[in-house]
């Protein structure tokens, strides 16, 4: 049966009001949640060299990025209570069936979340009314509270693309869960180390590239060069480690989700031998203006050209994602932003074996200037890849997103609302930190000056 002959629980234009708001909306936070996630131990990485090596640039630019930190974090904590508002509101149909099951995670994640808050709460308020250890393992909760809220967020997500651990009644709605099946599904595997990675190294190329611009700028002082290394060698240390990752995963999502996989690679015919593309368009006669590398697709499969691929000529039309050339050119761009990266890595590692300091070329410069953006595009192209690639299942296998959706009018005056909201939200906290690294530059030293575990002149008064 054709896709448009399903019964549907609200208009097409309805259904693509509810994407795209979610859409924004994630594309969004999901750049807060990755410092949110990270940057704790960036920080602490920084205030450790400044403890161990009494280096002061080092100190002060762990006491600057946790100031930083602490706006994203208050705009994250806004955009991510946006977003798990939507589930109920955009798909009250998901949340109704399967709300015990997806709830879990979220659940467990918002423990981390405020756990997370109140250590950062305690670390900023902390630098100058705790001793250097104890304000440095003050920290550390953070760091782990990140990753922990992390682990809980993608659990959830990868239950949609692989559901397990629970039991439907007669009408289809979740009425027994077992907890740790629906957390541990068969794509937590390799989807909350991919997003992990993947924070660390959006923060990282992010902060160093702020301090790349500095430093083309003219600013060459140790405290832009260290700003610049610490971010950029955590980033640099992870990209491997996510390639790796990244090609594990997209050898699961052959085998277990063979329809998004025929969909970003662009197979149509299942059989062996089949082609990696690079580029092109998808339509039903196969890949057009693409490179093509005969084989390598079976190979990245199962390590042979004999390795037998599905195409979507297997999948029934109805159950075939939608938007293909979108799907193939965001996964093509991915992993040729995730291998630029790398190459910028092995620049790195090289001239620092070689001189034990970052390359003297303006080049280098401009490269990581632009790394941060570009780790950020890479991030959204991933989503794509992950959330369209699934379409048209909201839980794989079990509910289409046409009948999660909600059957309330007006969603596209919530887009519109939201819009505005949020690019209100993004400039007063561009702002801020343009502000505040406006006061760092004028003011010399400022109040960072001080020492960052010496009485505070509050208590001193």
């Amino acid at each position: 049966m054709p896709l448009d002959a399903l019964p549907l629980a609200a208009s097409e234009s309805n259904l693509l009001a509810a994407r795209e708001l979610m859409a924004f909306t994630l594309g969004f936070h999901i750049v807060l949640s990755c410092l949110g996630v990270a940057l704790p131990a960036i920080i602490l990485i920084a205030n450790y060299l400044g403890l161990k090596r009494g280096d002061e640039d080092a100190m002060r630019l762990a006491r600057r990025w946790s100031k930083a930190m602490a706006v994203t974090f208050a705009v994250g904590a806004v955009t991510g209570t946006v977003l798990s508002f939507e589930f109920g509101l955009l798909w009250p149909e998901f949340m109704e069936r399967f709300g015990d099951a997806f709830g879990i995670a979220f659940a467990i994640e918002g423990l981390f979340f405020f756990t997370e808050a109140i250590f950062l709460a305690i670390y900023i308020y902390g630098w100058k009314r705790l001793s250097g250890w104890a304000h440095f393992w003050s920290g550390v909760p953070m760091v782990i509270t990140g990753i922990g809220g992390a682990f809980s967020v993608v659990a959830a997500n990868s239950w949609m693309n692989q559901p397990q651990g629970f039991t439907l009644d007669a009408a289809g709605k979740v009425i027994d869960t077992e907890p740790l099946k629906v957390l541990l599904n068969p794509a937590t595997g390799y989807e909350v180390p991919h997003m992990i990675l993947a924070a660390y190294m959006v923060a990282g190329f992010l902060v160093a590239s702020i301090y790349a611009v500095g430093m083309l700028r003219g600013r060459r002082d140790r405290l832009h060069r260290l700003g610049l290394l610490i971010p950029l060698t955590v980033a640099c240390i992870a990209t491997p480690i996510q390639i790796f990752v990244g090609d594990t995963a997209a050898r699961e999502v052959a085998d277990h989700q063979p329809a998004k996989f025929a969909g970003f690679e662009c197979i149509q015919e299942t059989g062996p031998d089949q082609t990696e593309y690079l580029g092109g368009i998808c339509t039903d006669d196969g890949v057009k203006w693409a490179i093509g590398i005969p084989d390598l697709d079976s190979y990245l499969v199962g390590f042979s050209a004999d390795t037998v691929v599905t195409g979507l000529e297997d999948i029934p039309p109805n159950e075939r994602p939608p938007a293909n050339t979108l799907l193939h050119l965001s996964f093509d761009l991915m992993v040729g932003i995730g291998t630029a990266l790398l190459a910028l890595g092995a620049w790195l590692a090289f001239v620092w074996w070689r001189r034990r300091d970052i390359p003297r070329t303006p080049w280098f410069l401009r490269a990581v200037a632009v790394s941060g953006a570009a780790a950020i595009v890479a991030l959204w192209c991933g989503w794509i890849v992950t959330e369209v690639g699934r379409q048209p299942w909201i839980v794989q296998g079990y509910m289409r997103t046409s009948e999660a959706v909600t059957e309330a009018e007006g969603i596209w005056f919530a887009f519109a609302a939201v819009l505005l909201i949020y690019a209100a939200l993004g400039t007063i906290a561009i702002l801020v930190l343009r502000s505040m690294s406006r006061r760092w530059r004028e003011e010399g030293e400022g109040d960072d000056s001080d020492s960052p575990y010496g009485p505070s002149a509050e208590a001193s008064s």
